[in-house]
């Protein structure tokens, strides 16, 4: 009898890790995450955001990047696969209008010297969109490893392409499976217009995100979201090939990035560090708990707006917030053009226009 039950035991004990194994869709790692930094001096809570301007989207949604052209149009990616393009009204607000439609998700992108639009498409790859709206794929693969998440890019003065592929394994709509799951799985890639090819140039990345090239070209920076940090890759002279740190310690998590016209660069902070999260890192059993728990229950970020300004050594010059989350909230990119600063958010019906005074 107790053999039988002994056997019984083993039986449903295995039953039930093949469950398990069945429904889980991550294999979480133990992070230990580096203590949040206290928000002091230039990063004490403000309402610099407070007065910014919303451009209304009408009914799209999810404005995570922003581009400009010649005439200073603007230009943003929406959760439905659209691109718009906006034309500043004198008295506030924007016109806005469908430029093209990617059929995926447009997330970073900027013109080329040859007036395209270059466009890094969560779903598709990375794309080229001519002045009609003509949509051309010019990379979906490096290394023979598909882009799951392709996110962020700037372009260097000979057309060269930087970009990111976020996460190799999860998708736009499962970027929290990444977050629980805790593994380094983001790349960054330089493509080629004269060869037509895409090279990795780092990898092993905590979700590589925002991508910024410096004024001089000589190194680019690229988000490492999770890990609350940006990273710095030289490309030219005695260090060209190094991935050093940039900013350690953020006191949120790190999307997008952009270079100033001062060479200063802006890093836009989807929200605040948050506890729990820190807290849950560094325990693999209750990420696996947390990922399996319908997607209604599973944490959201908390709804902060925040972005601040490091100069070309890594050093926190300024930050701008709203804590609220009011006015805008979950800052998904911040660009500076012609005296103002253009936000992005993860998925609000606007993008945030707040005109520079300094």
């Amino acid at each position: 009898m107790r053999s039988r039950t002994r056997h019984g035991s083993r039986w449903m004990i295995a039953g039930l890790l093949a469950t398990a194994a069945a429904c889980t869709p991550i294999s979480p790692v133990a992070v230990t995450p580096p203590a949040a930094p206290e928000l002091t001096g230039v990063l004490a809570p403000n309402e610099a955001l407070g007065a910014l301007e919303k451009l209304a989207l009408g009914d799209a949604r999810g404005p995570e990047e922003t581009a400009f052209d010649g005439e200073g149009r603007i230009y943003t990616g929406t959760i439905d696969g659209r691109i718009l393009r906006l034309t500043l009204r004198a008295g506030g607000g924007a016109d806005v209008e469908t430029f093209a439609s990617t059929g995926g998700r447009p997330l970073g992108l900027m013109f080329d010297a040859g007036g395209r639009l270059i466009v890094c498409d969560a779903v598709k790859g990375l794309l080229a969109v001519d002045t009609a709206g003509a949509i051309t794929v010019l990379s979906a693969e490096a290394d023979g490893t598909p882009y799951a998440f392709t996110d962020a890019l700037d372009i260097a003065a000979d057309g060269t392409v930087y970009f990111s592929d976020a996460s190799s394994k999860w998708g736009v709509h499962d970027y929290m499976l990444d977050y629980l799951e805790g593994r380094p799985l983001g790349r960054l890639l330089r493509y080629r217009p004269e060869t037509g090819k895409a090279e990795v140039l780092a990898k092993d990345l905590y979700f590589a995100n925002g991508v910024a090239l410096s004024a001089a070209g000589d190194f680019v920076l690229i988000n490492e979201t999770w890990a609350y940090r940006v990273r710095r890759l030289w490309l030219t002279g005695p260090k060209a090939g190094t991935l050093e740190p940039f900013v350690e310690n953020l006191p949120g998590f790190p999307d997008g990035i952009s270079r100033s016209p001062r060479g200063t660069f802006w890093v836009a902070l989807f929200t605040v560090r948050d506890p729990l999260g820190d807290w849950l890192a560094p325990h693999p059993t209750l990420k696996w708990i947390v990922a399996n728990l319908p997607k209604f229950l599973m944490p959201g970020p908390k709804a902060y707006g925040f972005t601040v300004e490091v100069d070309a050594s890594g050093k926190i010059l300024r930050s701008l917030q709203d804590p609220s989350g009011d006015h805008i909230r979950h800052v998904s990119s911040v660009h500076e053009n012609r005296g103002a600063l253009f936000l992005g958010t993860l998925d609000g019906p606007h993008i945030g226009h707040l005109p520079l005074k300094d």
